[in-house]
């Protein structure tokens, strides 16, 4: 069932984007990681970590790392600026339950922001870290 705003609005899958003045799908990339188990593993997280605006989560499903950082085709009313030529991967995209309707960090079981968050997880995780 459509969820109602303040005002008795009906949101669908068909307004939602209209809806949502934040583009946060379009803030940020990610990709799955092999879920890392040695201490060579870590230490690559640790390095891409270690960048700004690249954090680390993990979910039920799987690691994944994540650049925050806005699609440059964005226009300012959060509108795609190259909607008719936008990549596949954006055409495939589905709102049926987005960002909108839950910040994706409610499901995540770890996230690191920054190498000291990591590295106090390592050194819990492996009883001898370098």
């Amino acid at each position: 069932m459509p969820k109602k705003t303040s005002k008795q609005i009906n949101i669908s899958t068909e307004n939602k984007c209209d809806l949502c003045t934040s583009s946060l799908c379009c803030t940020y990339v990610t990709e799955e990681l092999l879920t890392p188990r040695s201490k060579s593993d870590f230490n690559h997280l640790l390095w891409q970590v270690s960048h700004d605006n690249v954090e680390i989560y993990k979910d039920e499903d799987s690691w994944t790392l994540m650049f925050k950082t806005m699609c440059s085709n964005l226009e300012i009313d959060g509108r795609c600026g190259i909607y008719d030529i936008r990549p596949d991967i954006c055409k495939e995209y589905t709102n049926d339950y987005c960002e909108y309707d839950e910040p994706p960090e409610n499901s995540w079981q770890l996230h690191f922001t920054c190498h000291d968050e990591l590295y106090k997880y390592v050194q819990k995780r492996f009883k001898k870290w370098p």
